[in-house]
């Protein structure tokens, strides 16, 4: 199963403070595909991107894994990959680790997750090619929480103003995961991508790659959300796989 969701801080409700109602319809749809991930997988890989170059996946040297914690982003709301988190609560790790642990800790604080974040400019021959090895280590239990944005250029107050490509690039993202379409994921410009500020591009193409490798599997795919609330592409969507 493939779960994925966008990494708007202001998805936490702490941290929208008075914009808490206007992210509200977008959080409620990622609790939701996180809550469904969480019932049919015993264990998370999170998928995203890593352009800061932060430890990757919140783990500690011992195999562990970290306390998180978004003060970063203004208000400390602690967060983990894991049940039982080590050491001091750390704002440095990478958003996409962030915001997989608040949906984690809200839906299936018990499930334990682990982190494949790759640079947003990699590029999709070898995007697909990680997927591919990607599915050939997960055992059945294991479901994929793919963290990423779409273009944010889609209104002039938007951080990266306004971009008249991004409408046409987020449609097609929205219509790829509708449709459970691997190909139209692996199909994105990735110069585009980077062009529109598109960090969800290498992700997305990463669990395209996975899903395109599954032996004698088909999927079912289901858009809960797509849109751009703040400027920037945000889309919500579950995979399963339909045999």
């Amino acid at each position: 199963m493939v779960a994925v969701v966008p990494s708007p801080p202001l998805m936490i409700p702490q941290l929208a403070a008075g914009g808490a109602e206007e992210s509200a319809p977008l959080r409620r749809a990622c609790l939701d595909v996180a809550g469904r991930l969480a019932t049919g997988c015993d264990r998370w890989v999170v998928l995203g991107a890593d352009p800061d170059g932060a430890d990757p996946d919140g783990a500690d040297p011992d195999g562990g894994h970290v306390l998180g914690t978004f003060l970063g982003f203004g208000v400390d709301v602690r967060v983990s990959l894991a049940p039982e988190p080590v050491g001091p609560p750390r704002a440095d790790l990478p958003l996409a680790v962030l915001i997989a642990g608040w949906l984690r800790g809200q839906v299936a604080p018990r499930l334990r997750a682990d982190a494949e974040l790759v640079a947003p400019d990699l590029p999709t021959a070898r995007c697909r090619a990680l997927g591919a090895s990607l599915a050939g280590r997960v055992g059945p239990g294991t479901g994929l929480l793919v963290v990423g944005d779409g273009a944010v250029t889609h209104t002039e107050k938007a951080p990266g103003h306004l971009d008249p490509r991004a409408g046409p690039f987020d449609r097609a993202v929205a219509s790829a995961l509708a449709d459970a379409d691997p190909d139209g994921l692996l199909d994105l410009d990735a110069g585009l991508a980077a062009e529109l500020g598109a960090i969800g591009r290498a992700p997305w193409q990463v669990a395209a790659g996975a899903a395109a490798t599954a032996r004698g599997a088909r999927w079912d795919g289901e858009l809960v959300y797509s849109g751009a609330p703040y400027g920037v592409g945000y889309h919500v969507a579950l995979w399963r796989r339909a045999w």
